[in-house]
């Protein structure tokens, strides 16, 4: 159907406004999608006019020849017997089939259990034992293709990395345990043996909601804990644990088979570890983050460390108000098995059996949440942002780019300082997350006397707060309320503020753009207009009904208008005056994404580029018509 006179202008101007975009703006991904649809809607011309030979066979070929290679080396996996002879230190490598239980008790009632999937090896162990499990070995990017390539990967893979502080997986887990232990006051010499029980990654998935450390004296007697608690928010807590007096009795608790054993007999026993300790991290939607938890935990490796299991622990959940709500509990389903003496066959049966139980973790934790939610109506806490001793979640692409911007950005404000301040830098989300003590040029001279240096720790709680202070047109606001009302950052001496951001040496950079081209000054001039402070972050975060009237009272106070000058902030001009090309361009993509993200994709950013991706197919699709007309007129 030919278009009208009347649409022919418009038609025009579309096809300025796609190949203007396509010729300022057209990546590598915008072209991928052109060719795409100039080859699917003119497939008939090409064919018509294109000798294309058939690619069928050729196909067939690589893909069964792929198929047979994964075969093969699937079966080799499953037969291999490993790649070292074993362990001769104390601790078994084992695999531990359980079953975990969970009974809410209050405020209504819900019972689940499933099967679940433990490794347990001791901490100084390296190796693969009988190509099941694996420590410490080579890996790749992607841990499946490393397994497949025989890299050494064992089905079952622990990543130091994964465990403790994260990153460092350099250091072991012995030395990850050792600088934990410094961190909590504890001389690792106390405890020269341990021993992890985890869930351990399977072909590269990680799902893992609690890790057991169990730490033993010279005589390899059980003598603390280390509870790793994980949160599906990506957060972790961990808990370190001596053995304590016998634990009250708890309204509506049950106490369980091997805590009542113990308490009748006369001396308490080495076998059974009891602790009780306040709740501060946030795992269920359904708890609030007061009350307490207490842990009954047996040694898996009774008598000094030569036994092979069971693993017992329950964990009991009780209000602020003594009620108990939950417990939860991890027991045997079977027999401990060593990796290092199963048969062919054995692997075969085990992990036909056992290969699944990780993958469905997750969804079964879900599947339970629904049923709380909708059928028991049960109340939901929303996340609050984590405390000081525990580790944020890990930061998304936008928050990376952002922490290493705001960390040069602190350094600079460090050494700009006329004060002799020492500050130190704790970051949060990063892969290895970074520490850094940073000084300013009078902390810095040898000539100055220690005692004068003024020390701050600026730790960040949550990787949130890089995405935060850049909606901030002024710094000192910024860390003001991000400190004292939003709890993103904990500062130790907020008194040294001031000489932080407004005592310098020389002149604060200029607040006016200073951008090196006519683009950078439109994108920054965009920054400026659409810069917004942020809401606050509402401390505690108690209830989906506390949040709305939170945001309801946020809501009616947006509409106060700010009569400060609006301009770029301080770190707008640090970037423009101190950046490199790479560096402004990440940054004003960065915020830019942040800014508009809140005005068109719900503050999402994942949304927005959902978003920006159908419009550039969009963009594609109607411009694969002119590649048609330019084929037709060629074939003519």
């Amino acid at each position: 159907m030919m278009a009208g006179p009347s649409s022919a202008p418009s038609q025009v101007a579309l096809y300025v406004v796609v190949v203007g975009y396509f010729a300022l703006f057209a990546r590598l991904p915008d072209v991928a999608l052109l060719a795409i649809f100039s080859l699917f809607r003119n497939r008939q011309l090409i064919a018509d006019n294109v000798e294309i030979p058939s690619l069928q066979g050729t196909a067939t070929v690589v893909g069964g020849s792929l198929l047979i290679a994964f075969l093969v080396s699937l079966c080799s996996r499953i037969l291999k017997r490993g790649s070292d002879q074993g362990w001769e230190g104390p601790g078994k490598v084992l695999l531990f089939p359980c079953r975990t239980t969970h009974s809410r008790l209050f405020p209504k009632k819900h019972s689940f259990s499933y099967s679940y999937l433990v490794v347990g090896v001791p901490v100084d162990w390296k190796g693969n034992a009988g190509g099941i499990v694996s420590l410490g070995q080579p890996r790749s990017k992607y841990s499946w293709l490393s397994f497949l390539s025989g890299s050494g990967n064992g089905w079952y893979d622990i990543n130091p990395g994964d465990y403790l502080e994260r990153g460092r997986a350099e250091l072991g887990l012995r030395g990850k345990l050792d600088v934990y232990l410094q961190s909590q006051g504890e001389d690792p010499k106390s405890f020269p043996y341990a021993y992890l029980v985890t869930a351990a990654r399977f072909l590269g998935y990680h799902f893992n909601p609690v890790s057991f450390w169990y730490l033993y004296d010279q005589d390899k007697s059980l003598a603390a804990m280390i509870l790793e608690v994980n949160n599906t928010f990506g957060e972790r807590r961990m808990y370190f644990l001596r053995p304590g007096d016998s634990l009250p009795q708890l309204d509506g608790v049950p106490e369980d088979d091997e805590l009542a054993r113990e308490k009748r007999q006369e001396k308490p026993s080495r076998t059974v570890l009891k602790q009780v300790w306040p709740k501060d991290f946030h795992v269920s939607p359904f708890n609030s983050r007061k009350g307490s938890y207490s842990l009954t935990a047996s040694d898996p490796l009774h008598p000094h460390m030569q036994g092979t299991g069971p693993v017992v622990n329950t964990i009991n959940l009780v209000s602020s108000k003594g009620h108990g709500k939950l417990v939860a509990r991890l027991v045997p389903a079977g027999p401990a098995l060593d990796p290092y003496t199963m048969t062919s066959i054995e692997k075969l049966k085990f992990l036909a059996s056992w290969w699944w139980v990780g993958f469905v973790t997750f969804p079964r934790i879900v599947k339970e949440a629904g049923l709380l939610f909708f059928r028991r109506k049960l109340h939901v806490w929303y996340r609050p942002e984590p405390l000081k001793e525990s580790i944020g979640r890990q930061a998304d692409s936008v928050e990376l780019q952002l922490e290493h911007i705001f960390r040069g950005y602190l350094r600079h404000l460090v050494k700009q300082s006329a004060a002799p301040l020492a500050v130190k830098y704790v970051s949060s989300g990063l892969p290895e997350d970074v520490t850094e003590v940073m000084l300013s040029e009078a902390a810095g001279k040898e000539s100055a006397a220690s005692e004068a240096r003024e020390e701050m720790e600026f730790k960040v709680l949550t990787p949130a707060f890089y995405a935060r202070f850049v909606y901030y047109a002024h710094d000192l606001e910024a860390l003001c309320c991000e400190f004292q009302e939003s709890a993103t950052v904990c500062i130790s001496r907020p008194d040294l503020l001031p000489k932080l951001v407004l005592l310098r040496r020389t002149k604060a950079a200029p607040t006016t753009l200073a951008a090196a081209d006519y683009r950078e000054f439109v994108w920054f001039k965009m920054i400026q207009k659409l810069r917004v402070r942020p809401g606050r972050i509402e401390r505690p975060l108690t209830s989906s009904a506390t949040t709305s009237r939170a945001a309801a009272a946020d809501q009616n106070a947006a509409v106060v208008v700010d009569i400060r000058d609006f301009r770029i902030s301080p770190m707008d001009a640090y970037v423009l005056s101190h950046g490199d090309g790479p560096t402004r361009a990440a940054y004003r993509r960065c915020v830019l994404r942040l800014f508009l993200a809140d005005r068109l994709a719900l503050g999402i950013v994942p949304l927005l580029e959902v978003e920006r991706s159908v419009m550039r197919a969009c963009f594609a699709w109607y411009l694969s018509t002119l590649v048609g007309r330019f084929i037709a007129a060629w074939s003519i």
